[in-house]
């Protein structure tokens, strides 16, 4: 059941990563150079309150250094390399090893 969440979630973020690596593309075809979209300004655009309450939240529950120097690094790169990573760790995390004697052992 928890593999099935941690790849549907993979799946989500896999999904929306397409998404914003093709806005990117066209948005940098229209203006013939390179457009790569920050994660903060994605993230504001599709919903500007839950940026708030989630920097309000690392703020408030964790050290507030977490939230300049690594939330920032993180909300200026790209958003669909950040979202592919996160489709990725929760896939690595969901990966289930096939068994090491093989398929035909007692």
């Amino acid at each position: 059941m928890i593999r099935f969440i941690l790849k549907a979630i993979s799946l989500f973020a896999l999904v929306v990563a397409v998404m914003a690596g093709t806005i990117d593309a066209i948005q940098s075809v229209s203006a013939s150079e390179p457009v790569l979209t920050p994660l903060a300004v994605a993230w504001s655009t599709a919903s500007p309150d839950t940026i708030a309450l989630v920097a309000d939240g690392i703020m408030r529950h964790l050290h507030p250094y977490v939230w300049d120097p690594a939330a920032m690094w993180v909300l200026s790169q790209p958003a669909f390399v950040v979202l592919l990573a996160v489709s990725l760790f929760f896939w690595i995390i969901a990966y289930k090893r096939p068994p090491i004697a093989g398929r035909f052992t007692a």
